[in-house]
């Protein structure tokens, strides 16, 4: 049986690539039932501890999906993992 590609995998993956980039992948550790229905993460920068995703309606909108298709395009765009 392979858990490749089971929910706490793709997260420890998503939590490898944000680290870096100097973000953090933040859960909610207490949600309601908008988060419920679709959400649960967000992504900090670590430094300015600003929120650069998974904040637009309501705390922790992202869903982990939207968050690895969000840090995949990061790494498109920047070309190459940082040093």
């Amino acid at each position: 049986m392979s858990y490749k590609n089971s929910k706490n995998s793709i997260e420890r993956r998503a939590r490898r690539i944000a680290t870096r980039y100097g973000l953090h992948l933040m859960t909610c550790q207490k949600p309601d039932k908008r988060v419920l229905a679709h959400g649960g993460y967000m992504l900090r920068d670590g430094e300015t501890m600003k929120i650069l995703y998974g904040d637009a309606e309501y705390p922790f909108s992202a869903s982990l999906d939207e968050v690895t298709e969000w840090l995949e395009e990061l790494d498109a765009r920047r070309g190459e993992v940082p040093a």
